[in-house]
């Protein structure tokens, strides 16, 4: 059985459609690459070491692989992943490599089974399906590949053509890799922090005491308080933005934001510090502070994004045992409309504020996120993202949102990953199945074909260095 990649994937079947829809394609293929909300540790471009093996580049950090895998009773121990104790049996790189080979036919029709096809192929040459048989060829052909220069870390970036890359950071890291790629003459790139504060700002998630009093710590003062805790807020957020950070991102259950008074809100904030603050009240206060991140995002010009709707840690035996980020997050429904209000009220109309709004609830895409992004100046449609940055998923995403919102409310793609490798086959996805969408809408005589060529420019340069003010 013959590995191969098909010229033509994810174009229309009809033969005309699919010949506008290849040359669209064709003239953006080789356009460079704007990654303006991943998690790809920046580490690995400043150590610039080789990747040490097929597990640990395909398996060990893409929960999108894990949980289907999870799904069929496969152990994450017996796919390499270490449990936060390290007792009991991890897979050794070359076992979890042959469990995922034995089970590749799991993978077919997924979106994780079409870009792992595409790192395959396109990056290792490749040319048999994964399999028991073939599982130690291909572990050792992707191993010796792993040792050669061209796959080093910083060739990769260069030879994936990503003008700009963002991480995902704490708001208390110090950015030192991000200052030293920065200041390195030999690294061309683009690699930017992103402010993610969720666990600052929430007085119900995990360690959140411990952050305030780590931003008490680092603004000088020996206790918190509230005006303490808000002036190191902005004080980090100038921090991120002198080492290049474009936008601010909030991991939110749901969108709601509350204006309060700032008595109210002193009085919430001292009630967590001493562990007297009910769920009501947190939920309150995070509300608040989602309101107060907009107005900080006002005064810098951070862009907000917001990507909510997930129910993280589903799994409580396998969260005690793997930690977070081990594939068992669910979405759940979202709304906007009420909840993200406040903000509009105060910001929508400010064309310098720009607002993200992503949804795991494709629902919400033609009901709520482009009506809103159809009026406010200051919100844009988030790519399809997580569960719905698929093939099917995206098609109906730009279905849902054009009619109402154009081409041109939108982010741009969002990749959001720590695969590092599927990089490039995610935004190549996302520039056919653009070509497809718009193909159809020539052959149907609703955009003319000048106007194709334009917008399929747009979609992959201006539209999300608008957005993200790149």
């Amino acid at each position: 059985m013959m590995l191969d990649l098909d010229a033509d994937r994810l174009f229309p079947s009809d033969p005309e459609t699919r010949k506008i829809a290849r040359a669209l394609y064709e003239s953006v293929a080789g356009l460079p690459i704007v990654s303006p909300h991943g998690h790809v540790d920046p580490r690995i471009l400043l150590e610039n070491v080789p990747f040490t093996d097929p597990a640990q580049l395909f398996l060990r950090y893409d929960h999108y692989v894990t949980r289907l895998l999870h799904a069929a009773g496969i152990g994450l121990g017996e796919l390499g992943i270490p449990t936060r104790d390290a007792q009991g049996r991890t897979a050794s790189p070359r076992e979890a490599w042959r469990t995922f080979c034995e089970n590749w036919h799991l993978f077919a029709g997924t979106a994780s089974g079409y870009w792992l096809q595409h790192e395959l192929v396109d990056l290792f040459g490749i040319a048999e399906h994964p399999s028991a048989d073939t599982a130690d060829e291909l572990f050792d052909q992707i191993s010796a590949s792993l040792q050669t220069d061209e796959f080093l870390p910083r060739a990769l970036f260069a030879s994936f053509r990503i003008d700009v890359l963002a991480t995902t950071d704490d708001p208390m890291d110090d950015l030192a890799a991000h200052a030293a790629l920065a200041a390195d003459p030999s690294f061309p790139g683009r690699v930017i922090p992103t402010f993610r504060p969720d666990s600052y700002l929430n007085p119900a998630a995990p360690g959140w005491a411990d952050n305030v009093a780590a931003l008490a710590t680092w603004n000088g003062t020996p206790t918190a308080d509230y005006d303490g805790y808000l002036a190191a807020l902005a004080g980090r957020r100038r921090h991120f933005i002198d080492h290049g950070a474009v936008s601010a991102d909030h991991g939110v259950l749901q969108p709601v934001a509350a204006e309060i008074t700032r008595d109210r809100a002193e009085a919430l904030f001292s009630e967590a510090l001493e562990g007297r603050l009910d769920s009501e009240g947190a939920g309150l206060f995070a509300a608040h502070m989602l309101l107060e991140s907009a107005r900080m995002s006002v005064e810098d010009g951070l862009v907000m994004t917001v990507h909510p709707g997930i129910f993280r840690n589903h799994d409580t035996s396998t969260f005690e045992t793997f930690g977070p980020d081990s594939g068992h997050d669910i979405p759940v429904t979202t709304t906007y409309v009420d909840g993200i209000r406040p903000i509009l009220q105060r910001y929508g109309n400010d064309p310098s504020f720009h607002l993200v709004l992503f949804a795991v609830d494709e629902t919400v895409y033609s009901r709520e996120l482009a009506p809103l992004a159809g009026y406010y100046p200051a919100v844009y449609i988030g790519a399809p993202w997580w569960f719905l940055d698929a093939p099917d998923a995206v098609l109906r995403f730009r279905a849902a949102t054009t009619e109402t919102a154009g081409f041109y409310r939108g982010s741009g793609f969002i990749d959001d990953t720590r695969a590092f490798l599927s990089i490039p086959a995610r935004h190549d996805m996302s520039r056919r199945l653009d070509a497809s969408f718009l193909a159809r809408l020539v052959r149907e005589g609703r955009v003319d074909r000048p106007s194709a060529e334009r917008i399929i420019h747009d979609l992959v340069h201006l539209v999300p260095r608008k957005a993200f003010k790149l």
